[in-house]
């Protein structure tokens, strides 16, 4: 009997192993399993998986019992890996056990394939990274590369897409990435949804750097969000960096050096990237032609909005509304009333 019983949706496999980190479970469970379109329909079906159905050893003081055993990786379209912080042989010896390698050996070829955290040492013994980019927890990412010298590790994202192989930082950036396939399947007004639901940022570049050494200001020290809440309240004209570093009353600088400290990007990226989510929206919610949405985003025409979107997404604009305009498969979804708890 398929593990799966709702056939329209896309399904999730969540992988999990002794030694799991519950919130890293939760994660898909809830920013995918909460995803909606514009008629309420759910848009994933979420399974959790293991190598044998039973009891699983978390990293506190409950098991997790899991009812699903390999088969679902068999059927699933996405399969995601979180991190165990029991060390296995994947993350001492470089390799997978027999049943491990024998489960994963279940995922169909095109199947989507995702990592949280050191997750990413499972992916990299199944030989899936190859040749590719990947990221994991900044403190094991010299481990990753020194034992596997074919992967392009990057120590200094969020979360990387490389094809159909995603593989994503520390606990938290796993909220980026999930909130990233959200987008790249339905649309950025559906991610958006969940993540007002979920109460987190809804979008983080995964570009950003791993380690802000400033997140939070230190009491008495000045911050650059009223510049930031500026500029998205005006991202259709041009905004300089002297300006922005005016609004804070700091030099260039300075301005420059507290707002990577903050935001682990520059200013530069941060409007670009804003602009893209404004043209997205736009592309999904309204009738504007190109032009005008490149207006409206702060692009200035529709030449150097096609280039960031090519460049930022592999589409044009234009693709990107026929396949996410609302009420043509990429409909915000719809709030819950129970205000998402």
């Amino acid at each position: 009997m398929s593990v799966f019983r709702r056939p329209h949706r896309h399904r999730v496999a969540v992988l999990v192993r002794d030694g799991l980190l519950p919130i890293e479970l939760g994660i898909p469970h809830r920013l995918l399993g909460w995803s909606w379109d514009e008629r309420g329909d759910r848009l994933y079906e979420v399974a959790t998986c293991a190598v044998r159905p039973g009891p699983v050893r978390t990293d506190a003081d409950f098991t997790v019992a899991v009812e699903h055993g390999p088969e679902a990786l068999a059927e699933a379209d996405t399969v995601i890996v979180p991190a165990s912080h029991e060390l296995d042989d994947a993350y001492t010896e470089g390799q997978l056990d027999a049943p491990l390698a024998a489960a994963l050996a279940l995922v169909r070829p095109g199947t989507r394939i995702a990592s949280i955290c050191t997750g990413a040492f499972v992916l990299a013994a199944a030989g899936l990274l190859d040749g590719k980019r990947a990221t994991t927890h900044w403190a094991s990412c010299e481990r990753l590369q020194r034992m596997h010298p074919a992967v392009k590790v990057d120590p200094d994202v969020l979360y990387v897409a490389d094809g159909d192989v995603l593989t994503s930082a520390g606990v938290a950036s796993g909220i980026d990435l999930c909130l990233h396939m959200v987008r790249e399947d339905f649309g950025a007004a559906v991610a958006n949804s969940v993540a007002r639901r979920t109460v987190v940022p809804p979008h983080r570049d995964g570009g950003q750097a791993q380690f802000i050494e400033r997140p939070v200001p230190d009491a008495g020290t000045s911050s650059t969000g009223a510049a930031r809440d500026w500029a998205l309240r005006h991202l259709e004209r041009p905004i300089g960096l002297r300006e922005l570093a005016s609004k804070e009353s700091m030099s260039v600088r300075t301005f420059t050096r507290r707002f990577r400290e903050e935001v682990g990007t520059s200013p530069q990226q941060w409007l670009t990237r804003q602009r893209i989510e404004r043209a997205r929206h736009l592309l999904e919610s309204s009738r504007l032609p190109v032009d005008a949405v490149a207006s409206a985003a702060g692009f200035g025409s529709a030449s150097s909005l096609r280039l960031h979107f090519q460049s930022a997404l592999g589409v044009s604009p234009s693709t990107y509304r026929r396949t996410f305009r609302v009420g043509a498969g990429g409909a915000p979804g719809r709030e819950t009333p129970l205000g998402g708890c």
